[in-house]
């Protein structure tokens, strides 16, 4: 029975040194193993590395049914996931595979679109694959072959004439050994020891497994010489020989643990294979290098590191050149092409590319199908950007439209299933007005968008209120109305209490009074009060509010100017909120997601109507939501701004723009299609050929006039005049309470009495009512005045209750002996004020006497 090499290292406790590549064979479940050489899972960064650096999304891996050929796969995935790639397929060949079941493998995958395949053969099943792949064709331009480090490593174990007809233009990865003297001087003596002994054969060259090879010798034999001794060493046998096993038979090696410990971690400072180093049994990894294969031979292109990547040039410490230029040299490609592959191609044999198309707004896209040869026919915009974007590619993309229903019920297919339709590998493409969105991209890939989007709404406009005959009230709103009457009726009654007692304009029966109050403050709204001012309060109240007077008519012409003289549009609904609040129905485009962006903002869904032509847009609106219509369409801003276009002068568009990304094309995840189908919808962008579709389908903008340029005059709120009648009030009120608080101490006689504060009341409303007369009282001593005012004041209030109906004619009789016999030629000088004391009057008149 054969033992495998790990149990026999185990059981006799001997260290392995062995340059197995395998990654599946691990140094951390096998104590007594070391590595002598890379595994072949460290050279998939650099295959990666090459694979990014030509931006290739997916890959074919052609790998050897084997243990040898299936341990690299998991490592090489997600070396390629890593960056994005996909590995498409994965091509497993057996090392007994006859030639005809190479060739049928081979024309399977030229049917497949990816053209970058990742072979990891040995080198006799290799020759054998690439001769085949010339005879197919697959050698040709557009093509890229990438060899691995078992292949490259061993190049001159392949025959020559193989290399030079069916291996032009490879790229191969393999560890780099480093040019030095001490190798130079051991390829002489190869070579020369080889011509020696086998004088037959051709030249075989030493690689890179030969050198760590011997550098594993070379480091087995300076253990042995740390370890002290150099004699052979020998085993110790187990005691018990009655049912011993081979290796029990073997024994154990008393040296084997002391050489483990010294071969684990160690280094050649001058190996073959330039810095031979191993670290916990394994070797480390040296950079890599990468070759082109032209003519009988390998061309170096560049280097790769795991700490620098991918460098043109590489120092002699083993790292790469600080250099801004992190490509590759030049490479000659299979057909002799310098022109980098792009990757994947549509195969003239395979089938087309299957796009799905939905039956929307006739302008953005209309499907239907030719009564004769029953082709599926796309009009609008969207199918004629699609079709010049495929124009721009730089290759052929062969296409056919497949339709796909929206109907009008709610359970009915939308554009989230026809989106699915490509992870279900019905459609290949998606070509139709379908918004990116973020839900969606998780299972699709969008170019980028080649249209703008965005959600809003359009309500109907409200009538012309220039043909309203209340129009006149609808520059100030209510409560700046109300405001304002308001405080001419304060203002006016603050002045009339300033001037009453020395403003004879301010004086008289009741009835006139009252109606001063009110014609004063309101004559100053066209400056036209022609009343007298004497008190400096009053001047000071009235200053301040002709200001306010003045701003407040400045503001309501200009105001109402604008509404007479400018177009108003005036929406029925200012905000989508009103919409809830009001209970309005809702209408948007069916198949839509402006639905669940709708349910999102807490719409009721039963207020929810859909339709699909621009026609029932328009009855909707027209109805309204209480005769079956809706209140507003909510929809994205292409369809809006197209049926703004068609009906500007009945709606307007309202409320704030909800952000999207636009309308893009939606491929299959990971598709190569998608960076060079972006790129082309740039190019169709910025080119002319964008606006002659816009103009062909959506005719010239300009025509219906931009809404928004026209002013929507509104009316002026009283936030706008706070501070206005924040100073008016203040300063009438200041006046108003400085007055009270001199009159008060000028008849606070009143006040110190003992009377009842009814009295005293009515005691200060008589004296307010009084005509001051400054004369008067200037001839008498202050207290005098007083007192006998005081005194005369609550006698008239003790005594009123018993005069006789008849005592007030006794003033026109004071009157004329005031006027010395003179009959009274006008009202206030023939008559005595009322409520005037006689006893003043009498006083006044002997005075004057």
């Amino acid at each position: 029975m054969r033992l495998h090499r790990d149990e026999l290292a185990l059981g006799v406790r001997v260290p392995i040194i062995s340059p197995a590549t395998s990654p599946s064979l691990l140094v951390k479940e096998n104590p007594f193993f070391i590595r002598g050489a890379l595994p072949s899972s460290t050279q998939t960064k650099a295959i990666a590395a090459i694979v990014k650096n030509y931006n290739w999304r997916e890959v074919v891996v052609i790998y050897e049914e084997s243990p040898y050929g299936t341990g690299i796969l998991p490592y090489l995935t997600d070396a390629l996931l890593e960056i994005n790639t996909l590995v498409s397929y994965r091509s497993g060949i057996s090392p007994s595979a006859n030639d005809d079941q190479i060739l049928r493998e081979l024309y399977k995958l030229k049917t497949m679109q990816t053209r970058v395949f990742i072979v990891h053969l040995q080198e006799h099943l290799a020759s054998r694959l690439f001769l085949k792949a010339k005879e197919t064709g697959m050698m040709n331009s557009g093509y890229a072959w990438i060899i691995t480090d078992v292949l490259t490593s061993l190049l001159d174990l392949v025959d020559t004439s193989v290399i030079e007809s069916s291996m032009q233009g490879v790229l191969g990865v393999k560890s780099y050994v480093p040019r030095s003297n001490v190798l130079d001087m051991f390829t002489k003596r190869w070579r020369k020891r080889f011509r020696q002994e086998y004088p037959d054969m051709d030249q075989v060259e030493l690689n890179v497994f030969g050198l760590w090879a011997y550098d594993s010798i070379t480091l087995l034999a300076e253990a042995v010489e740390k370890s002290g001794t150099t004699a052979i060493p020998k085993f110790k046998k187990a005691d018990n020989r009655e049912y011993l096993t081979d290796l029990d038979v073997l024994g154990t090696s008393e040296l084997g643990s002391l050489l483990l410990h010294s071969m684990q971690n160690t280094a050649l400072k001058t190996g073959l294979s330039g810095d031979f180093r191993i670290v916990d049994g394994e070797l480390q990894p040296s950079p890599y290098q990468i070759v082109n294969i032209i003519g009988k031979a390998e061309r170096n292109i560049g280097f790769w590191t795991e700490k620098d990547g991918i460098s043109r040039k590489l120092k002699m410490n083993g790292k790469t050149a600080k250099t801004n230029n992190k490509q590759l040299g030049v490479i000659i490609w299979p057909g002799e092409s310098t022109i980098v592959p792009r990757g994947w191609e549509i195969p003239t044999s395979g089938k087309k590319l299957r796009v799905g198309v939905p039956d929307g707004l006739e302008q953005f896209i209309k499907v239907e199908r030719d009564p004769t040869t029953q082709a599926v026919i796309a009009t609008g915009f969207v199918p004629d950007v699609f079709k010049e974007v495929i124009l721009s590619l730089p290759y052929a993309v062969p296409y056919e439209f497949i339709p796909f229903p929206i109907a009008h019920s709610p359970t009915s297919k939308n554009y989230d299933d026809l989106v699915h339709k490509i992870t279900s590998k019905e459609y290949d493409a998606v070509v139709g007005d379908v918004t990116i969105l973020a839900s969606r991209s998780e299972y699709v890939d969008f170019t980028l968008p080649y249209s703008e989007s965005g959600i809003s709404a359009v309500v109907p406009l409200r009538n012309d209120d220039r043909k309203n005959a209340w129009i006149f009230l609808k520059p100030l709103k209510a409560e700046l109305w109300i405001a304002t009457g308001a405080f001419f009726v304060f203002i006016g009654f603050v002045v009339w209490v300033l001037e009453h007692r020395v403003n004879k304009d301010f004086r008289g029966p009741k009835r006139k009074q009252v109606g001063m109050i009110f014609w004063f403050s309101f004559s100053t709204l066209v400056f036209a009060h022609k009343e007298k001012i004497t008190s400096n309060l009053s001047r000071f109240v009235l200053i301040v509010w002709v200001f306010v007077v003045l701003v407040l008519t400045s503001s309501y012409t200009a105001s109402l100017t604008s509404m007479l003289t400018v177009q108003q549009l005036q929406p029925t609904i200012t905000d989508l909120n009103d919409l809830i609040k009001n209970g309005e129905y809702v209408g948007y485009k069916k198949g839509s997601f402006v639905k669940d962006v709708l349910t999102r903002m807490k719409f009721d869904s039963s207020k929810f109507r859909s339709y699909s032509t621009l026609e029932e847009y328009n009855d909707a609106l027209s109805r309204g939501s209480k005769d079956g219509g809706v209140g507003a369409v909510v929809d994205e801003l292409p369809y809006l701004r197209l049926f703004l276009n068609k009906y500007c002068r009945k709606y307007i568009m309202v409320g704030p723009t909800y952000k999207a990304a636009g309308f893009g094309f939606a491929f299959p995840k990971g598709s190569p299609l998608v960076p060079d189908v972006s790129r082309a919808v740039l190019k169709v962008i910025e080119g002319e050929t964008m606006n002659s579709i816009i103009q062909k389908w959506f005719g010239n903008e300009t025509d219906c006039p931009k809404q928004d340029g026209m002013a929507i005059a509104s009316s002026l709120t009283l936030d706008s005049f706070k501070g206005l009648f924040l100073i008016a009030g203040v300063s009438a009120g200041s006046a108003l309470l400085l007055f009270f608080i001199i009159f008060l101490y000028q008849n606070r006689e009143i006040l110190i009495t003992d009377d009842s504060i009814g009295k005293k009341l009515c005691a200060i409303a008589k004296v307010f009512d009084l005509k001051r007369d400054d004369s008067n009282s200037m001839s008498k001593k202050p207290s005098e005045g007083n007192e006998s005012l005081t005194a005369t004041v609550f006698a008239e209030s003790d005594a009123s209750i018993e005069l006789s109906p008849n005592l007030p004619l006794q003033s026109p009789e004071i009157g004329i002996s005031d006027g010395l016999g003179e009959s009274p030629a006008s009202e206030e000088f023939s008559t005595t004020e009322p409520g005037t004391p006689v006893h003043e009057t009498m006083s006044g008149t002997i005075e004057e006497r």
